[in-house]
């Protein structure tokens, strides 16, 4: 058995400043570099490097950034026979500006991602009868996200849904077809209209969520902790202290934690706790892919603060 992933890969261009630019301003930047991203392929990464079997289907472009991109994969132990290679299109790029505080900003170039079609829902669907969970993300067309989450829904597979890039506008049909929702504060606050900053805003946006149809939300509020909710039980889990490099793919490390407990067979308090230490060790390292922890990171890290992945944390 094994976890799909259904979303983008791309390029990641970083460059890395003293602070954020306003708009309209010119900054000297401290650094460069190049790595693979993309929230499906970060995703991806996250679970495989926790020892989890992981496939993705996608698209690169017929050029040098997408041959990297599938080595990468390759190289981390994710499953790449179902990228389509698209020749009428360049790889996805996302260009990233990263102050020294770890914030971040990102503009995404969708290239191959926005050929994300039906063809590629037909891939997918041939693979969800040997799958545990589908992961789906929205750097991808709604209608192939939708696609895909129904093809799921009827095999009975898990369906997470990370809502990122943040929309205001998704689809109705699409919230009944999710099992867990994963927004940060600022999707929560695009998806429910109002502003999401603390825990009883979070809780608040969750209630909403679940009546549109979700069977669990949680809000990702970044060190302030994460919300969980579901009809029958809600619950809060504080954030990890660690020093924050790059919050980059610190989401998409979180979606990869979560569902690599469930993979597992741990509890939703543990999914919960696995998803925000991956989140957390992920904001120490620069990089996408580069920072995701393997195993044996994480387990370390998850042992020197005391927790036992058989039993539930006692502090939840």
């Amino acid at each position: 058995m094994s976890i799909i992933v259904f979303g983008s890969i791309n390029i990641d261009l970083v460059a890395t400043t003293s602070r954020l630019p306003v708009a309209g301003e010119t900054l000297l930047g401290e650094d460069f570099f190049k790595v693979s991203g993309g929230k499906g392929a970060n995703q991806a990464v996250a679970l495989a490097k926790l020892g989890i079997p992981t496939q993705i289907v996608g698209r690169v472009g017929a050029d040098d950034f997408g041959k990297e991109l599938v080595n990468n994969l390759q190289t981390s132990g994710v499953q790449t026979d179902n990228i389509f290679v698209d020749k009428t299109v360049s790889s996805g790029v996302a260009i990233i500006t990263v102050s020294q505080t770890g914030e971040n900003q990102i503009v995404v170039i969708p290239g191959a991602n926005g050929r994300v079609n039906q063809e590629d829902v037909e891939r997918l669907f041939h693979l969800l009868p040997k799958a545990t969970a589908l992961l789906l993300q929205l750097e991808i067309p709604i209608t192939a996200v939708i696609a895909a989450a129904k093809a799921a829904k009827s095999a009975n597979i898990k369906v997470i849904f990370d809502p990122a890039p943040a929309q205001s506008n998704l689809p109705n049909e699409l919230y009944p077809l999710v099992d867990i929702i994963t927004p940060n504060e600022v999707e929560a606050a695009q998806l429910v209209g109002f502003s999401v900053n603390g825990e009883e805003q979070a809780a608040k946006a969750a209630a909403v969520l679940l009546q549109r149809g979700v069977k669990c939300a949680i809000v990702k509020l970044g060190a302030k902790g994460v919300f969980c909710a579901t009809t029958e039980e809600k619950f809060f889990v504080p954030a990890f202290s660690v020093h924050t490099v790059d919050t980059v793919a610190a989401g998409d490390a979180f979606n990869g934690g979560l569902a690599a407990a469930l993979f597992e067979g741990l509890s939703l308090h543990q999914a919960v706790v696995w998803g925000a230490a991956a989140g957390a060790l992920t904001a120490t390292k620069p990089g996408a892919q580069t920072s995701l922890p393997d195993r044996f990171i994480f387990d370390a890290f998850l042992k020197e603060r005391g927790m036992n992945n058989s039993v539930d944390n006692s502090y939840l």
